[in-house]
């Protein structure tokens, strides 16, 4: 029997029990929908936080000093160390490009003149060039020691008159102290431009250190400033009245490995050296140490926490796999023991084990890729729906998708085995005999 006239066979059979066949499929249609749909989720959540980060991001070092012992996210343990003096020094290294610190500044209110409205940690100071001009979707950045900010749509939209270029703020800190601010320019999303402020969608005004940071910080001596809840404290001076930054960015070259190693090594060298003030805090000597990462190498902890869970429901998934396979497998032993009479005529009419083998594993077969094929459907079509809904863009796995084949065919022929391998051992005089 030539392996067509297996197919048409088993075809015909599957036709003629349509509802037990697609009952059967039914499995392996979940399963392969679930593996696609979560596998083409996850890898659409990854672009999208790795799209976050543009290619003058990823030239960008995050640092900050805590104790190497520390478990946790970005800053976790961090100190306040490194001064304005350090990040001066840093900026004349040739592999360095720019050095600048970060650091949230506890607000209460903003108002635009007319109206106040609510501002929690929403003020960020930090250098210029941490508002990168990809980023400006109107007007520019602010430049250090000027009273002005860069505000993203979520902060400009909370007033009743959107604020624009050219409007002045008045910002109100939590200690009650006063401070305007000049509206430069408006950022292209409310998305965080850094892992130290996430990148979830939220008002936030962008100012220089200089002056803001000194004046939310006046007062609080290293040690005082308490933590916020991305861990970004308020900013601490030392004894002596200098300036110390929790956070720090140093900007390499370009996003090439080399130069971006190359800055991380002048930076750590140079702020752990007898030359620089955090020396006093950080070093072999001390309890501290400094640690300078990429944007890309900070989410890599996410990304497995990602994998992780991807790996964990795809593992759920499989399950349905495998109670598919169940399904076939009884449904052709059922079979078999239907068609027992059958099988007799066949056999007493020439036809081989071989054949009857043939004709029962076609039949899985065919099960099993007709799952895989509709399973696939679905799990596109669910993937593509859950991405548009959480607004990602996105990313289909196409090796799972030829993967599901496979394993459609595999699910079909291992299930189908037993059940043709018993038929064609069916004694053909017994089997005439089968009422």
């Amino acid at each position: 029997m030539q392996p067509i006239e297996h197919l048409r066979l088993a075809w015909r059979s599957i036709r003629g029990h349509a509802l037990r066949s697609a009952l059967t499929t039914l499995g392996v249609v979940i399963g392969i929908a679930a593996v696609i749909a979560f596998v083409t989720l996850g890898a659409s959540l990854q672009a999208g936080i790795i799209g976050d980060i543009s290619p003058d991001d990823q030239r960008n070092l995050y640092g900050w000093a805590a104790d190497p012992d520390t478990e946790g996210g970005p800053l976790a343990g961090a100190q306040p160390v490194v001064s304005d003096a350090d990040l001066e020094e840093l900026e004349e290294f040739d592999e360095v490009t720019a050095a600048y610190g970060y650091a949230t500044i506890p607000t209460q209110t903003v108002s635009d003149g007319d109206e106040e409205v609510p501002q929690g940690d929403g003020l960020v100071a930090t250098g210029p060039s941490y508002v990168r001009e990809d980023d400006i979707e109107d007007g520019r950045s602010f430049e250090m020691g000027e009273r002005e900010g860069v505000l993203n749509p979520a902060a400009a939209e909370q007033f009743e008159e959107n604020a624009s270029v050219g409007d002045e703020l008045t910002i109100t800190t939590i200690g009650g102290q006063e401070t305007t601010v000049e509206v430069v320019g408006i950022t292209t999303t409310s998305e965080g431009l850094s892992p130290f402020e996430g990148f979830e969608a939220s008002p936030r005004i962008y100012v220089p250190t200089d002056p803001y940071y000194a004046e939310g910080t006046a007062g609080v001596g290293i040690g005082d400033g308490a933590e916020g809840d991305d861990g970004v404290g308020d900013g601490t001076s030392d004894s002596n009245g200098d300036l110390r930054f929790l956070a720090v960015v140093v900007e390499a070259q370009t996003a090439a490995d080399e130069d971006v190693d190359a800055a991380r090594d002048r930076a750590i060298a140079h702020l752990e050296s007898d030359d620089a003030d955090a020396s006093e805090f950080v070093g072999e000597d001390d309890d501290l140490e400094m640690t300078f990462q990429t944007s890309t190498e900070l989410l890599q902890q996410l990304q497995d926490v990602l994998d992780l869970l991807q790996n964990f429901i795809v593992g759920i998934a499989a399950i349905s796999l495998l109670v598919g396979s169940i399904g076939i497998a009884n449904i052709m032993l059922v079979s078999v023991t239907e068609r027992t009479r059958e099988i007799g005529i066949m056999k007493a009419v020439g036809a081989q084990n071989r054949d009857v083998l043939g004709l029962f594993l076609a039949e899985a077969v065919i099960l099993g890729v007709i799952g895989a094929i509709l399973g696939t459907g679905l799990g596109l079509l669910a993937g593509y729906l859950g991405a548009l809904y959480i607004d990602l863009p996105l990313v289909y796995p196409y090796e799972y998708v030829a993967l599901a084949i496979v394993v459609g065919v595999l699910v079909g022929v291992i299930s189908g085995l037993y059940p043709a391998w018993r038929a064609a051992r069916t004694d053909p005089i017994d089997a005439l005999r089968y009422e």
